[in-house]
């Protein structure tokens, strides 16, 4: 058993920590094994692991491969999070680069409604800049830079206004569904969970339907699921034959918790085993 935090992001997609960073705070944190879980991107990982090398603390953490894909199903935006796939799979590169496409269309789209409708300018370089080479940019970046060029007061207004379905200048991204993100990590080698799924009111139906595309986990610990939300999907869990994940979703040090992973306070060290017993499993099926 190991304290781990198996949903966390870096600079590489909405995170505001590089991916040494990272290693640094979990090592800190007394955190034993983490999984670097960027949206739509696994950049960070190699990054990590040779920061880790380098500062011969190898022994001390170990980190799994993951990466967090933004799906849409039925309106709904579906987080699907993938552990120990291999990044070399065709499908899987296939997947990551008409993803990291549909971001740049998304952007690129917003930035001229919000030129034309509402007179407010911004840079494709000012949103880019915001993420490590190679990152994935989206809605925290573009609405960062509606506060910089003085298009609203806070980020948070930029959101209420622009960055939301009921926009004028909103566009949704046209990205790949729940089932295909499932089905290419599972054959990938991966283990495909769904993440915080109390965001999604249709939350039963869709695991059961996902369940025949390769779904093996559900993410039941979460900073934002209460005891009882995190007993209901570990209930689910069991009774789908799942295993139960957890992560602090962790993109930026906590007012109350400094620079700590979140996930060092709740999620249980048998979840560690629970994954790594279930990737064995995978590759011997």
């Amino acid at each position: 058993m190991k304290k781990a935090d198996f949903h966390i992001h870096t600079n590489y997609s909405d995170g505001v920590f590089t991916p040494e960073k990272i290693v640094d705070t979990a090592l800190e944190a007394g955190l034993e094994a983490i999984a670097l879980t960027d949206h739509d991107n696994t950049l960070s990982y190699g990054i990590a692991q040779e920061y880790l090398k380098s500062i011969n603390k190898e022994n001390s953490l170990e980190i799994i491969q993951g990466v967090e894909i933004n799906t849409m199903y039925k309106n709904y935006e579906v987080h699907i999070l993938g552990y120990f796939m291999n990044t070399e799979d065709e499908d899987f590169k296939n997947l990551i680069k008409n993803q990291q496409e549909a971001r740049v269309n998304q952007t690129l789209e917003i930035i001229d409604l919000l030129d034309k409708k509402e007179g407010i300018k911004i840079s494709f370089d000012s949103i880019l800049a915001q993420v490590a080479q190679g990152g994935s940019i989206g809605r925290p970046h573009i609405a960062k830079a509606i506060t910089s060029a003085g298009g609203t007061d806070s980020v948070m207004e930029s959101y209420s206004k622009y960055i939301n379905d009921n926009s004028p200048v909103y566009v949704q991204r046209k990205t790949v569904s729940p089932q295909d993100a499932v089905e290419i990590i599972y054959d990938a080698g991966g283990i495909p969970v769904i993440a915080h799924p109390h965001d999604i009111d249709i939350a039963e139906t869709l695991i059961k339907d996902l369940m025949s595309y390769g779904l093996r986990g559900i993410e039941a610990y979460h900073r934002k699921h209460s005891p009882a939300v995190v007993e209901y999907f570990s209930s689910m869990a069991e009774k789908l034959g799942l295993i139960v994940t957890g992560g602090s979703d962790f993109h930026s040090p906590n007012m109350l918790n400094g620079q700590i992973l979140l996930g060092k306070h709740f999620i249980p060290e048998w979840i560690y085993d629970k994954l790594i017993q279930e990737k064995k499993r995978l590759d011997m099926a």
